[in-house]
């Protein structure tokens, strides 16, 4: 599957050419991997911001990404999910993954009815992530560009058909069941 994220140019470039990240990106630091092409559009404003410059998509396997989200908690209390706050907390410490549900986008970034996952990775699932998950990181920097350039020009209907495919991940009912109410 693919999930997207994106890093200064000293981290993505090096990514991209090896299919791996370079010694420079940290195994110490929570890194977000995120499902929606769009919702990451939204994130780093079309590769536009700083320290956001390179848009990778980063191919992954489907045994990593459910392992990740077996091992996920999520990132805010929920009364119907959690006992109370303070084990919500000692979930959340532990977890090597946690899970945020935020809006989906459009192509104008703007916030649909319906929420898509952003997955943070720390510790054990970072390392797995970078060793054992990726399958291959491509630079989709050009293809955000192109996109955004004709949603500036009003022309939605040429952007919508550059964007990258995406389907509903089907799931086996128990791998989400602790992170939706």
């Amino acid at each position: 599957m693919t999930v997207y994220q994106a890093y200064r140019p000293k981290i993505g470039n090096p990514a991209a050419r090896t299919g791996r990240f370079p010694p420079s990106w940290s195994r110490e630091r929570m890194t977000w991997i995120k499902p929606s092409f769009l919702w990451m559009m939204y994130r780093c404003g079309w590769g536009t911001k700083e320290g956001q410059e390179t848009v990778l998509a980063v191919e992954i396997g489907r045994e990593g990404f459910e392992w990740a989200l077996r091992h996920a908690c999520l990132s805010h209390f929920v009364p119907e999910l959690h006992t109370d706050r303070n084990e919500w907390k000692r979930q959340l410490r532990r977890a090597p993954a946690r899970v945020q549900w935020d809006p989906e986008r459009d192509l104008r970034l703007q916030p649909l009815p319906y929420r898509s996952l952003q997955l943070g990775l720390a510790g054990e699932a970072t390392v797995r992530y970078a060793d054992e998950w990726i399958v291959g990181i491509e630079d989709v920097t050009p293809l955000a560009r192109e996109i955004h350039a004709h949603v500036q020009a009003g022309e939605l209907d040429r952007a919508a058909a550059l964007l990258p495919r995406e389907r509903p991940y089907p799931l086996a009912e128990d791998v989400l069941t602790h992170l939706r109410r």
